[in-house]
């Protein structure tokens, strides 16, 4: 079977949030990026070169549908500059944190975190540091985008992406830790971590925003080294994250 113009024009189209809203499904281009997430959501189909078909023939005993395509075929449905040999598109897992122990281990909170790249980072922190739920803002990037997935590298596979109401989320656990990161906070390497809350991470350009911040109880800082050195104004969020989790995962 060939990879049609509808299906083409399918892939394609799941560029827009609201096409893959309607669906239900989101896009995965990569052999390694859709064999890890083929172990934990449900795959719709798979478009792929004819020699590496062997691969994914037992897909089919599943309800998979397999398709050959064309290296231009795959190319017209790609979203990477290179297309892939592999092209798949899976449903979108319910991702219920109704049954998490929100009382257990650090997660990851994201205000308004805009940029796909460093969206999909996080998530791959996450996945790294053990960390298996991250809660984010409605206006957060879409974890389904092409460019946030393919930026996961496999991550999404593991770690669950909730978008949910953080003023009334944060209020509701107001009782647990819940940390942020500030230039008037203090030394994360002199202060004490606990092994249990949240973890907030704000906006590439405007920070932890006020209304999310009211629920902050613990106040972290980055220093920079050494400390009177002019330095760049502040650090990548992304970059950030992953020295936030690197220093709770040491003192546990």
């Amino acid at each position: 079977m060939m990879l049609s113009k509808n299906k083409i024009k399918y892939i394609q189209s799941l560029k827009d949030k609201k096409r893959r809203m309607e669906h239900g499904t989101f896009v995965a281009e990569g052999k390694k990026l859709v064999s890890d997430l083929l172990v934990s959501c449900q795959c719709q189909f798979i478009a792929v070169l004819p020699e590496m078909l062997y691969e994914f023939a037992h897909l089919k005993n599943k309800g998979v549908e397999i398709i050959a395509a064309s290296e231009e075929e795959l190319k017209k449905a790609s979203f990477l500059k290179t297309a892939p040999p592999v092209i798949g598109v899976f449903y979108q897992p319910e991702n219920d944190f109704s049954s998490v122990n929100l009382k257990t281990n650090i997660h990851l909170v994201l205000d308004g975190i805009q940029d796909p790249g460093n969206m999909g980072t996080i998530v791959r922190i996450a996945d790294w540091f053990g960390i298996e739920d991250i809660f984010c803002s409605p206006d957060t990037v879409d974890i389904y985008l092409p460019k946030t997935v393919q930026s996961t590298m496999g991550a999404i596979a593991r770690v669950k992406v909730h978008y949910i109401d953080l003023d009334d989320f944060l209020k509701n656990n107001s009782e647990l830790p819940i940390y942020g990161t500030f230039l008037d906070g203090e030394n994360i390497y002199k202060t004490d971590l606990s092994e249990n809350g949240f973890v907030v991470m704000g906006n590439e350009g405007s920070g932890i925003r006020p209304h999310v911040e009211k629920w902050v109880n613990r106040r972290l800082f980055i220093p920079n080294y050494p400390a009177l050195r002019t330095t760049s104004e502040s650090l990548n969020v992304a970059a950030a994250a992953a020295i936030v989790c690197s220093e709770f995962r040491r003192r546990q």
